[in-house]
């Protein structure tokens, strides 16, 4: 399945085991810069549609993560914790948190719509 954005820059693919994974947006990590620590919240705890999943701290500054689905969080991609730099590499491949028993934002966009949306 293709990707869908949210207004806050955040990325969601839906997989085949009935979760979605959830990263940023190339787009938000160019504004952002070097990415050089992520902050998660961990398996098990809730995650609320429009509300902090955790944060990312750039050269530049430290910005929330906006969750773009409601629901609880099974995965957590460990590796960035380690390597933020992941997320500098390749924003679309660098997930960071797999939720369950989700509710997606009703205004999610394609491609073409995000792309229509950050160019103003």
């Amino acid at each position: 399945m293709e990707l869908k954005y949210s207004k806050s820059h955040e990325w969601i693919k839906e997989t085949d085991d009935n979760t979605v994974i959830i990263g940023i947006t190339e787009f938000a990590q160019s504004e952002l810069g070097e990415i050089v620590f992520v902050n998660l919240f961990e398996v098990g705890d809730e995650v609320e549609l429009d509300e902090p999943f955790g944060d990312v701290e750039s050269v530049k500054a430290v910005s929330d993560l906006v969750s773009p689905v409601s629901g609880t969080i099974v995965k957590v991609n460990e590796n960035l914790l380690d390597s933020p730099e992941l997320v500098n590499e390749n924003a679309n491949e660098a997930w960071m948190i797999e939720v369950e028993n989700y509710t997606l934002d009703e205004n999610l966009m394609t491609l073409d719509e995000y792309n229509e949306f950050i160019e103003g």
